[in-house]
């Protein structure tokens, strides 16, 4: 092919991409107002101030069960167990807080625990090498079994006013502490994507691991980490939810691993790996705890509600593949 016909093709090439590239940006974006809009005309409580509360209480718990796990997905594997981390972790911190006297130290326990569970993950997945989807679809099954042995399969309550606080105080009026904590820590991760070496090779390893490691990243090492960091998050996640709660009970997190991954897909990290990332999480989750939310307002019941999600997570996905296979193109 002359140089004459390559050119043509090669700037139709990145124009596509950059089309692609800019849809898998402001989809969302546009989801985002024109759910506002809708569930505003339907319902005369949606934009309260007392509802925009409970949401930023609903949006925390989320985001930080989604952040570590969009490291994850960004290097191309993924994490289903980060609702059974944090109903593990949650119980734990409840069977601290109600049956001894060490109080508050049962958020290090419990933070602590998930990272011990995620390097669990990690470690069978990067030097068992076992399928990530494998791995943390048998860790689900396994922390879960053992929460709800801790739980004795019911709600174990707790009273302890500093741990409630944490979770459904407000340092900032009419924004419960569990959403102000949730966007210091995506704040924290945005920088740890953009800014650090971690961030950087986790990139590299989802888009292309074998390139990665021949460049001399130790690419197991990587991988247990952002498994690390799934676990601490999906441990915040379940003790934030035991604190609103008050009590760690046997559904603790069980929503996470539907909402999380809709809230990583929807937000524009694809599955491939290698694009997206955390900054793009927060849209994401806005968008889920924006739609839940909506659909109980206008009163439509929670059976409907898990097909509407699962037809978004499929939607968002074929998005996310779509714009993949535009960045390839030559």
């Amino acid at each position: 092919m002359s140089k004459t016909a390559a050119a043509p093709t090669a700037a139709a090439g990145r124009s596509q991409t950059n089309w692609l590239g800019i849809a898998n940006t402001a989809l969302p974006l546009i989801a985002l107002v024109a759910l506002v809009v809708y569930f505003a005309a339907r319902s005369s409580s949606f934009l309260t101030i007392d509802n925009l509360t409970v949401m930023s209480g609903q949006a925390g718990p989320l985001l930080l069960a989604a952040l570590g796990a969009t490291f994850v997905v960004t290097m191309g594997s993924i994490d289903l167990s980060v609702g059974s981390v944090a109903l593990l972790c949650g119980a734990v911190a409840a069977s601290v807080l109600a049956e001894s006297s060490l109080g508050l130290w049962a958020i290090p326990i419990g933070l602590g625990l998930g990272i011990l569970l995620g390097v669990a993950n990690g470690v069978v997945y990067a030097y068992g090498r076992v399928p990530s989807f494998i791995t943390t679809l048998g860790s689900l099954s396994i922390f879960a079994g053992i929460g709800l042995l801790i739980l004795d399969g019911s709600p174990l309550p707790f009273i302890n006013p500093d741990f409630s606080e944490l979770a459904i105080g407000q340092i900032i009026p009419k924004v419960q502490n569990s959403g102000l904590w949730a966007l210091i820590a995506w704040a924290v991760f945005v920088f740890v994507g953009f800014r650090t070496k971690f961030g950087l090779y986790i990139y590299a390893i989802g888009g292309d691991e074998r390139v990665a490691e021949l460049s001399g990243i130790r690419i197991n090492r990587y991988k247990v980490a952002a498994f690390a960091l799934s676990g601490l998050t999906a441990a915040a996640a379940g003790l934030l939810s035991a604190g609103q709660l008050g009590s760690g009970g046997p559904t603790l997190g069980s929503s996470f691993l539907l909402d999380s991954l809709a809230a990583i897909v929807v937000g524009g990290t694809a599955l491939s790996g290698g694009t997206g990332g955390v900054h793009r999480t927060l849209l994401g989750v806005l968008l889920i705890t924006i739609l839940a939310n909506g659909l109980n307002q206008i009163g439509v019941d929670e059976f409907t509600q898990e097909i509407i999600k699962g037809g978004v997570i499929i939607l968002a996905v074929a998005i996310t593949m779509v714009t993949r296979r535009g960045l390839v193109i030559k």
